[in-house]
């Protein structure tokens, strides 16, 4: 169930958790208290993607300084999760990071002070030159993102990291975005992009310290065809729905919401 209304100067986090129960009760309190000591309202949403471990029962019974709410997402896929927590806020300011709190939750300032400032998607970018990352454990998985982000920075505007688990959106235009979200599996956020694109948001990417931390659910070898597939419909949806109409149609749908 939705939350009532929109609330002034919020913001929601998304949690896709799929058998987190290790690692979600740090992400939760690292999480919740970095937002409660930020000058707005602050809540989590975890939504629980089809985990078989006590993922579900570790939201539910969660307590801490800001709010936290469980919504279950019956569906495989990151992106499917990450789809249906966005779709369950109703902050003005929104976004979704990983339960391992890879990214140091530092850089939620400078998000908030972009999104303040009228910047409508704000993304942390392990690329950046002022980014601090620690050496990926796995190299091919490494190579196997430079390569996939080089393939898909012509859809994102340029985009130079688009699979960092750290995205933050104005409100309205993630909810948009995210109703037109069609990709289940690990390449959803380039298709999450390429939508707020078409709205007219440009994505800013802001430095972050990043760290590898073992228990990722993402393989190179059992993800990586999949991830190709995902990206050769989501450039021919991208060619095909590339019109003057589709364009006026988005325009006056961002300006109603």
């Amino acid at each position: 169930m939705r939350p009532e209304g929109p609330r002034a100067e919020a913001l929601d986090v998304v949690i896709p958790a799929r058998d987190e129960a290790g690692r979600l009760p740090h992400g939760l309190t690292a999480l919740s208290a970095k937002l409660a000591a930020l000058p707005l309202s602050g809540s989590i949403i975890v939504v629980d993607n089809a985990s078989t471990d006590a993922t579900a029962d570790i939201a539910e019974r969660w307590s801490g300084p800001v709010p936290v709410r469980l919504v279950r997402c019956p569906t495989p896929g990151k992106g499917a999760a990450v789809r249906a927590g966005l779709l369950a806020t109703a902050a003005p300011y929104v976004g979704f990071c990983d339960a391992d709190m890879a990214t140091g939750l530092d850089a939620l300032d400078e998000t908030l002070a972009l999104l303040r400032a009228g910047h409508r998607v704000v993304i942390g970018s392990r690329r950046h030159p002022a980014s601090v990352v620690e050496a990926y454990g796995r190299p091919l998985r490494r190579l196997g993102a430079l390569a996939f982000n080089r393939l898909v920075r012509d859809l994102t505007g340029g985009v130079t990291d688009t699979q960092c688990g750290f995205k933050f959106f104005t409100g309205p235009l993630a909810r948009a975005a995210a109703a037109d979200l069609r990709t289940a599996g690990f390449a959803f956020d380039v298709e999450l992009l390429l939508h707020c694109r078409r709205r007219g948001a440009e994505a800013v990417e802001i430095p972050v310290e990043w760290r590898d931390v073992p228990g990722s659910t993402f393989s190179v070898r059992r993800h990586a065809g999949t991830c190709l597939r995902d990206l050769l419909r989501i450039r021919a949806e991208a060619g095909r729905s590339a019109t003057p109409q589709r364009a006026r149609a988005l325009a006056d749908e961002l300006r109603a919401g």
